[in-house]
């Protein structure tokens, strides 16, 4: 089966497709990349998304303006994709959309939202989207997230020791993959969220983001600003757990930077700080769950600074991007979200209770058909438990 699979994290900078190969061998999984391609949001879109992240209020009115304007997004990009990586004959779309809200109180998940209406994906594709993944687990009684420590757990089964899966996005989140225990999945704290708030903020929107981690090179620690910063209870919680910007915004950093006495900082200083609270939190994430090796993908990635204060705050520990593994560290999400969408076209189910603290694994999301109707395959006997990546286009199209 030929799916594409469709991702924009919590950073919200670009939409990402990612379009695969899939096919069930025994209890395997096998993966071919057909490549990816990726558009960033236009201006209204962006302007609009940005005006709602929280603590920002919003209206009904532009919770209906961005369901509709991120749907024409997803499907401008799922026909591109279509046309360039699968020569029109994808059979599938499986589409995460656009977190705007998880409701996360108390340890507890009470909901999740994600803007992104399919049927502009069907209509203008032709093709049965699945969509709406992340509500199913959070109904079961799970975090609904992260969601990709399925494929984590299943990519990185067999390797030696205790593998974890690390992403860096907006929010950080690793996948413990060790054989010879149940897997553990949680978001550690934030990865770009912070660091994302703070360069806009003080560049007046000027910049979105540390390019090349550039700031942050040039910034000098200030460890009283870290440290208020790492007493974040959210850090101290037992897995599973998740978050998101309704925690870690930029109201969440000026505060941290009042009590402190320190509002005049330095913006270098700040990013460096900020970034180093995510090298930090996620290594100690790390070494709690007995990782021998980290294996990155995400933005972060290409964060040169973040990833030298990452190795520095792992010690020992390798730390390698999904890359070198041979799945592209920029479009893995997406790849993730294309073997979720196989396995509910499937009839299988896509989440790992242990990972997310469901009280069972569930079959995720909804199908939208497409103009061509709805021809799902015979539900599958049995979970694949390995994931199998096969030769193909290993860079972005």
């Amino acid at each position: 089966m030929r799916v594409i699979g469709l991702m924009s994290g919590t950073s919200y900078d670009a939409v990402d497709a990612a379009a695969a190969d899939l096919s069930l061998r025994g209890d395997c999984l096998e993966l071919t990349p057909l490549g990816m391609v990726s558009a960033a949001y236009p201006a209204e879109v962006s302007a609009a998304l940005a005006a709602v992240q929280p603590p920002a209020q919003t209206t009904m009115q532009q919770v209906c303006l961005l369901d509709t304007r991120i749907g024409q997004a997803f499907a401008a990009l799922a026909v591109r994709a279509d046309r360039e990586l699968c020569d029109g004959r994808t059979d599938l779309v499986s589409s995460h959309g656009q977190t705007v809200w998880h409701w996360a109180d108390d340890g507890r998940v009470h909901g999740t939202l994600q803007l992104g209406e399919a049927a502009w994906i069907a209509e203008a594709t032709g093709c049965p989207v699945v969509s709406g993944l992340r509500t199913r687990d959070v109904a079961a009684g799970g975090q609904g997230a992260p969601l990709v420590s399925l494929v984590d757990v299943m990519w990185l089964r067999g390797r030696p020791g205790t593998p974890v899966a690390l992403n860096l996005g907006g929010i950080a989140n690793i996948t413990v993959a060790a054989g010879d225990r149940a897997p553990v999945a949680f978001d550690t704290g934030p990865a770009n969220a912070l660091i994302d708030a703070a360069v806009h903020h003080f560049t007046g929107g000027r910049l979105a983001y540390d390019e090349d981690g550039a700031l942050a090179a040039r910034g000098s620690l200030r460890p009283r600003l870290l440290q208020r910063l790492l007493d974040e209870p959210y850090y101290a919680a037992p897995p599973p757990k998740t978050t998101g910007k309704e925690l870690f915004h930029l109201p969440y950093l000026l505060g941290a930077l009042t009590d402190c006495g320190d509002a005049a900082l330095p913006p270098e200083d700040v990013v460096a700080t900020v970034t180093e609270l995510t090298a930090r939190t996620v290594a100690d994430a790390a070494r709690a769950v007995g990782a021998t090796e980290v294996v990155a993908s995400g933005g972060g990635t290409r964060n040169p600074t973040l990833m030298a204060l990452l190795r520095t705050a792992l010690g020992a520990v390798p730390l390698r991007t999904s890359d070198e593994l041979g799945l592209p560290s920029a479009a893995k999400e997406a790849y993730a979200f294309a073997v979720l969408g196989f396995l509910t076209a499937n009839g299988l189910a896509g989440t790992v209770p242990a990972c997310t603290g469901a009280r069972h694994a569930s079959v995720l999301g909804s199908i939208t058909p497409g103009a061509r109707g709805l021809r799902l395959p015979e539900p599958a006997v049995a979970r694949p438990v390995r994931l199998v990546l096969s030769s193909g286009p290993a860079a972005d199209q």
